[in-house]
């Protein structure tokens, strides 16, 4: 048992997704078109990591700003509802909300509204008795709490980031990528700049190991002080892929645990690869998380996945 109240303080990323189911991720012809019935679900990263952790057991506190407004309602009674430990700021700009397609195999695009403005900044006298409390800290690359890097390296406490699908050179997640101890993020956008962009976050930045997730294809992970990336296959699903959203958030809670665990690097990337691919199999975004025997047996029996035979997982902003 941790000596510290919180295992894991996650910072920033809260909020509403609206889901639309669509047959192809692609504008059809017309102006119009029908699908199924379309649902709201309290989601965003920061939400998906705290679930996540909460899920696998880790004492887990979030803070985050909130707007007095539907949305911020919706996400403290899911809050209340799950026993989730969260602190809010009201913000006069308003909940964050993102739109995502899911197509019919389960991929999907999101749309995510960027209403915070660049300025804001959680106070320091918000966050600061919570991370004296913490034990890692996950921050999300909402851009309102980019100045804890100072008290947090300070404090002596890990930290983690999820940069999404960062193309490798956007000076926001850049902020994230050289101030954290454990960086991950999405091989989307990073075709044929793989090795480089991995290299850059350890050579310039304070990074102990990055993670780039590579859904069917697996994942790359650069160790500080290795030459080259070294490359996991993805696990099979154990039920049918419905929807992709949270598979990176799931992926990043469990690896997260393992690594508070003190397990080796590869039990880490086993557990979250599993928990990526469970949430998988469950439609909406985080609307269901695997648990600690659910995660050790399923991590027990994984075998890896063909990478010709599934969709790519975890590869944009809410993943």
């Amino acid at each position: 048992m941790s000596l510290s109240p919180h295992d894991v303080l996650v910072v920033g990323g809260a909020g509403v997704d609206t889901i639309v189911r669509v047959e192809k991720l692609e504008v059809p012809p017309g102006d119009s078109t029908h699908v199924p019935p379309v649902h709201d679900y309290v989601a965003h990263t920061g939400n998906g990591v705290a679930l996540g952790c909460q899920a696998l057991g880790l004492a887990t506190k979030f803070i985050d700003f909130l707007g007095d407004d539907p949305q911020g309602h919706a996400v403290l009674a899911a809050y209340a509802e799950r026993g989730l430990d969260f602190s809010h700021l009201v913000s006069p700009h308003g909940t964050p909300r993102g739109i995502n397609l899911v197509d019919a195999r389960g991929r999907r695009f999101s749309f995510y509204d960027s209403r915070h403005p660049a300025d804001l900044r959680l106070p320091r006298s918000f966050y600061l008795p919570h991370l004296r409390r913490a034990r890692h800290v996950h921050l999300s690359i909402v851009g309102h709490n980019r100045d804890m890097y100072e008290d947090v390296h300070r404090q002596g406490v890990t930290s983690s980031t999820d940069l999404h699908d960062w193309d490798g050179s956007d000076p926001h997640h850049l902020t994230y990528a050289l101030a954290s101890d454990y960086v991950f993020l999405s091989a989307a956008a990073l075709r044929g700049r793989l090795d480089e962009v991995l290299h850059r976050i350890v050579d310039e930045g304070r990074a102990r190991f990055v993670v780039a997730t590579d859904g069917a294809a697996g994942c790359h992970v650069l160790v500080r002080g290795a030459g080259k990336p070294r490359h996991f296959p993805a696990v099979r699903p154990e039920r049918p892929v419905v929807d992709t959203n949270g598979a990176g958030d799931a992926f990043v809670a469990a690896f997260l645990h393992a690594l508070l665990e003190g397990r080796p690097l590869e039990d880490c990337v086993l557990a979250g690869s599993v928990s990526g691919a469970f949430v998988c199999g469950s439609a909406g975004t985080h609307t269901e998380f695997i648990d600690l025997p659910g995660l050790r047996a399923a991590c027990a029996r994984a075998v890896p996945a063909d990478s010709d035979e599934h969709v790519r997982t975890g590869a944009g902003p809410t993943a």
